[in-house]
């Protein structure tokens, strides 16, 4: 594959992910609105064990799929790789409804460990039941096709799976906002109606997905058939070892793919029981609701465009690896590792400063005292999940990826320990403290492998990072003193249309002058490696 469709094809990739993600945000906005903080706590008790289940049901084999493909059609064995899109097809739809049978009748197992045999204040047992009913049943079709996008990409073809991620968020997001908008508006029913419906769109849209993904294998069957006719010699592998060989690709997808949803899932287990013992369980879905659903959402954002462009180095790692270029492999795990933090350092100031009226102006003014501070605290986390994964897919680059279990484990044990005792000390933001430090460690021990494990310096990232805190800093200053001056005549805690204003111009200024800072001085240019011929002309380079 040239250089050139490489680039496209992660571009392509990243640009699907990205959007599928800002969906998934904006979504957020109307149905808070809708449905309020309750109302949205009652989702995200649904969709974290889901996610869960599907990290379970899919075990890593659809991007293993893609290496596995890619492999054999290398050698010109493409009858192997369509012999491994039929088994893993179904596979993956006996493991997936093997997944969706265990949620549908753990429904109620899972909604009392989350809220206790009484339920919460706001959110009764029942409730939370019937809502991860109505989304298990997604997971009978996602697993088989996650399998047909892995063998897309297996084929160096990026858009179908890139047009599929967009349609299936697409089709999700309109017909949760229509049901909800029909059952709470038009019929004037209770919020957990509603919330029944917008969960059950994960099934709607992974059904829009097949469809579009079914369109594009009409498309192409028969040049893939051509190419199977044309094989001189075939490979008749068993199952059981084209099975083993899979399997052994997939260990490191699954882990990265498990952990962020894993840390979700121990809070949504610890956060309304521990609230309860020191006597704040009549705030819990409230706080619970600004950092784990829609804090999250936001703060994936930059995680998502950061770790899209530094996981497009990890083929070009792993052949520098394998091809002994050393010096060369470093200079590739420095550039992974400053594009994260050239972009989530930045994000991740800006949202804390602005928590406020960022929140309150995308999800309202009410309660703004918690969900503000909460969500500020919870921004840091996006430094250390996409570091997590981006050192994941380094260690699996430079064949240490069974590491990642010994360092996932010690994440999820250090948050298991504390979150309890941390939110009985600090509050709700406890859980995030607690979070902080689980994904600190596994992050730590990650880069101590890499360090470890090909005698890495990371001078050079440290040089780097101590630029992009400066710029950063000049960056928090200028924010300050356009909230400072904001503030004077507009009260952007209370008010909803003023927490816009100040959101629009704080976000618009302060990431303008981080951006210019970071081109002027040729920080960009020296961590891509390339410069933007359009933004020269606009500076006069």
């Amino acid at each position: 594959m040239s250089s050139s469709n490489f680039l496209r094809g992660t571009l392509l990739l990243t640009v699907a992910s990205f959007l599928s993600k800002f969906l998934g945000m904006i979504v957020v906005i109307p149905l808070t609105n809708m449905v309020g903080e309750t109302g949205m706590s009652l989702y995200h008790i649904a969709y974290t064990p889901y996610t869960i289940m599907l990290s379970v049901a899919t075990v890593g084999v659809p991007m293993a799929v893609s290496k596995y493909v890619a492999k054999y059609n290398a050698i010109d064995d493409y009858y192997t790789s369509m012999k491994m899109l039929r088994a893993g097809t179904l596979l993956m739809f006996i493991t997936g409804f093997i997944a969706f049978l265990i949620m549908f009748f753990g429904a109620e197992l899972f909604a009392k460990w989350t809220l206790g045999s009484e339920g919460s204040e706001n959110i009764t047992v029942e409730d939370a039941t019937s809502a991860i009913k109505m989304v298990s049943f997604a997971l009978i079709i996602i697993p088989g096709m996650s399998i047909m996008r892995g063998f897309f990409q297996g084929n160096n073809s990026m858009g179908p799976t890139s047009v599929s991620q967009v349609i299936e968020q697409l089709a999700r997001v309109i017909f949760l906002i229509c049901s909800v908008f029909i059952i709470l508006i038009i019929f004037d029913k209770e919020i957990p109606t509603a919330i029944n419906f917008a969960t059950f769109s994960a099934f709607i849209g992974a059904i829009a997905a097949w469809v579009v993904l079914l369109i594009y294998w009409k498309k192409r069957k028969p040049s893939l058939d051509m190419a199977v006719e044309q094989q001189r010699h075939i490979n008749d592998i068993p199952i059981k070892e084209m099975f083993k060989e899979l399997f052994r690709y997939s260990g490191p997808f699954v882990l990265v793919g498990i952990s962020i949803p894993l840390y979700q899932q121990i809070d949504q287990f610890t956060f309304y029981h521990a609230m309860e013992k020191i006597g704040r369980g009549d705030i819990a879905d409230i706080a619970f609701s600004a950092f784990a659903s829609q804090g999250h959402k936001l703060v994936i954002i930059p995680v998502t465009i950061a770790t899209g462009m530094s996981l497009a180095l990890i083929p070009e790692i792993s052949k520098a690896y394998n091809t002994n270029q050393i010096d060369k492999l470093k200079g590739q795990i420095n550039q992974a590792l400053q594009i994260i933090m050239f972009f989530v350092l930045p994000a991740v100031a800006g949202l804390a400063i602005l928590a406020d009226p960022i929140y309150g102006s995308l999800f309202g003014v009410d309660q703004l005292d918690i969900t503000g501070p909460l969500f500020a605290w919870y921004t840091p986390l996006a430094i250390t999940f996409g570091l997590f994964t981006i050192t994941s897919s380094i260690l699996q680059g430079i064949e240490r990826q069974n590491f990642t279990l010994i360092s996932l484990s010690a994440g999820l044990l250090t948050k298991i320990l504390f979150t309890s005792l941390f939110i009985q000390i600090f509050d709700a933001k406890g859980a995030i403290i607690a979070t902080m430090l689980a994904t600190s460690i596994a992050v730590l021990l990650n880069l101590w492998q890499i360090k470890r494990s090909i005698e890495i310096n990371y001078r050079k990232f440290y040089k780097l990072s101590f630029l992009m805190l400066i710029f950063t800093t000049i960056m928090i200053i200028v924010i300050m003193i356009i909230k400072f001056i904001l503030g004077l005549f507009l009260d952007y805690q209370t008010v909803r249309s003023h927490a816009v204003i100040v959101m629009i111009l704080g976000v618009s200024i302060g990431g303008g002058i981080y951006l210019y800072l970071g081109y002027a001085s040729t920080l960009f240019e020296r961590i891509t490696g390339r410069r933007i011929a359009i933004i020269d002309r606009l500076l006069g380079r």
